[in-house]
């Protein structure tokens, strides 16, 4: 029997996730008797080496080997679409603002790592939601502390010496109490929680088992304590030996210390600049001219102008005595660092549990502290029931079912009010602030000058602070237009028109963010309530991206990245394309639009959300109840875009009443509606007369 089989990959192209199932392939020949022998019948013998057994096997391990090298290059394209989505989307500028909420540099780093990781499974981004709700709730008790003050670095660098067996460092030891005693002090932030109502354990779970389950080694603490200072010094009373030594050195130092005053008032009659130094720790005499000859003592440098080093020679005995008794000290101080390293090895799977926890931890923290900074709402996230009736997951916990609703009950695939890009409002927040501490740099320079006696003109100064006053306002009251996102259960594409520069781009980015904030495990910039699906993936067409090393136009650009996205996207994916069947002629562009949409809408992703100008395409909704339609709000009195989202309304097209309102003779736009065309017109007639 010759038997074949393929793990399933992590990106899917079925409805699904694809299943590469093992096949068998058996052959038996097998003979019957009914008590009558059968007729013996001769055959030529044939030799089994005679059989080409050899080269079949070969052809099969080759096509093994073939399918498997198919199966990496998939993989890979799947993975570079997927990234490349992400770039356009800006989810790197995203994740360097939550890991910047991070206390410790690995934990800095662990964030990015796991924000960026692209095989998140459903029950995994709940588990982190729940994570996140739960730092959140221990931030608004208090009982969440600050994890700034961990050096997470000397941490891992003094476990490792405690693998190596080698003696850790002062600050390692004492980086590794401080983060004990973090671990301990949440662990009774914890305690008290619960002391004071039982019920604040559960709101924090799961973290309140991980917390109350760690094993901080008291022990330890206090034995590093004994030996090792705050400053991470090795303390006098560590060792006698440590001691004896130290005393050594400081006895030495002072008769140097006389030797060399002595030396000083001898001859400072012939040279009057001589100083105490130190060259590669022992003492001498630095000259800033040139030391007479009959001076006695080694020479160890001499330049014009920049004067001489002396080792007197009556130091020299002293000075050797010194460096043996420094490395008494070096090798006492070793012994006692050794010391720290053999009890650390003796709790160092608890210490590494605690260390690896305290990343984790830092890591729900960053997400937790910036969902809070910047307002987010806890997400329902809810994992759809596909068509065919396969469900792409594993069978959902307790604990996940005690948070998720079943996706029937509910109305919406979407529901995100008052959505918030998180980039702008970030870049809003950071002028708002710039603008804030103009205002009080302004205050604080004329105060100084005040202070100063210099002269400042009070009508200058009340303008300087009123325009930087006035900018503040306007900032406060200029801040980023929230999205009302809104898609019912039945929608599988939605069309977004609108002017240029109107924020449909921004809204599919919106969308496309928050749906991997609240995948990641962090709370989306809306109100509540939020309830969104749990996407496998996101893919994104937005943007000119061209391909100069293929040669490939803008059109061509979009055309094959779109190709990519239609190979790779599944049941569960969210699609986003923008301005479909642009930069072409606008009568095939159109044709070419309806058709993506509608090869989504009947076998695709689970959501498309395309933004487009051609009109031929809001039609797609009167035809096909898988489409709606929206449009971004034009003011047409003061010509301006509102930035506001309409759903089921169609965007009209402007350009001609603008052209009107800004002075176009009528003859010009006569001429330009007549141009438009009859199909154009029947556009806006079904428009128009849609309720």
């Amino acid at each position: 029997m010759v038997s074949l089989a393929l793990d399933s990959t992590i990106l899917p192209r079925t409805s699904c996730r694809r299943r590469i199932l093992s096949r068998s392939f058996s052959s038996s020949i097998s003979t019957r008797t009914s008590g009558i022998s059968p007729p013996v019948i001769g055959f030529k013998s044939i030799s089994i080496r005679a059989f080409p057994y050899k080269p079949l096997i070969a052809a099969a391990a080759a096509a093994s080997d073939n399918n498997q090298e198919a199966e990496v290059e998939e993989e890979q394209a799947s993975r570079r679409i997927v990234l490349d989505s992400l770039r356009v989307l800006e989810w790197d500028k995203l994740c360097d603002s939550v890991a910047s909420f991070a206390g410790t540099c690995l934990g800095k780093q662990a964030t990015k790592e796991q924000l960026w990781s692209l095989n998140k499974t459903y029950e995994d981004s709940v588990r982190l939601l729940q994570e996140t709700n739960a730092v959140v709730e221990m931030h608004k008790y208090g009982a969440m502390l600050d994890f700034v003050g961990i050096d997470t670095a000397l941490v891992k660098s003094a476990i490792q010496c405690a693998k190596r067996d080698s003696p850790v460092t002062g600050s390692e030891a004492m980086a590794l109490v401080a983060l004990l005693q973090f671990a301990e002090a949440l662990q009774f932030n914890l305690k008290a929680a619960v002391k004071q109502d039982a019920d604040w354990y559960q709101r924090f779970m799961p973290l309140s088992e991980k917390i109350s389950e760690l094993v901080i080694s008291r022990p330890l603490i206090r034995f590093i304590q004994q030996l090792v200072d705050e400053d991470g010094s090795v303390k006098d009373s560590a060792s006698s030996a440590l001691k004896q030594s130290r005393e050594q050195v400081r006895f030495i130092e002072r008769k140097l210390y006389q030797l060399m005053e002595s030396f000083i008032r001898n001859e400072m009659k012939e040279t009057s600049s001589l100083v105490v130094s130190s060259v590669d720790g022992r003492w001498c005499i630095t000259s800033g001219t040139k030391i007479q000859s009959y001076v006695k003592g080694l020479l160890l440098s001499s330049g014009s102008g920049a004067g001489s080093i002396l080792e007197p020679l009556s130091a020299v005995p002293l000075n050797d005595q010194l460096q043996q008794a420094r490395a008494s000290v070096a090798k006492a101080e070793a012994d006692v660092l050794l010391k720290i390293t053999k009890k650390m090895q003796m709790d160092l799977n608890e210490i590494e549990i605690v260390f690896d926890d305290m990343i984790e931890l830092d890591v729900i923290n960053a997400r937790a502290r910036y969902s809070l900074s910047f307002g987010g709402s806890f997400p329902d996230i809810f994992l759809p029931q596909a068509e065919d009736g396969c469900r792409p997951s594993a069978v959902l916990s307790k604990a996940t079912t005690s948070v998720v609703s079943h996706p029937t009950q509910k109305n919406w695939t979407l529901y995100l009010p008052k959505a918030y890009h998180p980039l702008l409002i970030q870049q809003h927040r950071q002028r708002l602030m710039k603008a804030k501490k103009d205002v009080n740099d302004a205050v604080a320079e004329i105060r100084r000058r005040k202070q100063g006696g210099s002269m400042v003109g009070k009508k200058e100064t009340d303008l300087c602070i009123s325009s930087l006053e006035q900018e503040v306002a306007e900032l406060q009251e200029a801040g980023p237009v929230p999205s009302d996102v809104f898609i019912a259960r039945n929608t599988r594409v939605v069309v977004i028109t609108g002017p240029n520069t109107g924020g449909k781009t921004i809204c599919l980015k919106t969308v496309a963010l928050a749906a991997m904030m609240a995948k990641s495990g962090i709370y989306v910039l809306a109100s509540e309530p939020v309830k969104i699906p749990w996407f496998d993936f996101v893919f994104a067409d937005i943007g000119d991206e061209q391909s100069l090393s293929q040669s490939l136009s803008t059109f061509s650009g979009h055309v094959k990245q779109i190709s990519e996205i239609l190979s790779h996207s599944t049941t569960l994916s969210l699609v986003l394309l923008d301005e479909v069947g642009a930069g072409t002629n606008p009568q095939e562009g159109a044709a070419l639009g309806m058709a993506l949409l509608e090869s989504f809408a009947e076998a695709g992703p689970l959501l498309t959300m395309a933004t487009t100008h051609h009109g031929e395409l809001k039609t797609l909704k009167y035809s096909n109840k898988a489409f709606e339609n929206a449009c971004m709000e034009f003011h047409e009195m003061n010509l301006k875009p509102t930035f506001r989202i309409l759903w089921g309304v169609p965007g009209r097209s402007n350009a001609i009443s603008i052209a009107e309102r800004l002075g176009i003779p009528n003859a010009i736009l006569d001429n330009a509606r007549e141009l438009y065309g009859v199909a154009s017109a029947e556009i806006n007639e079904i428009v128009e007369k849609t309720p």
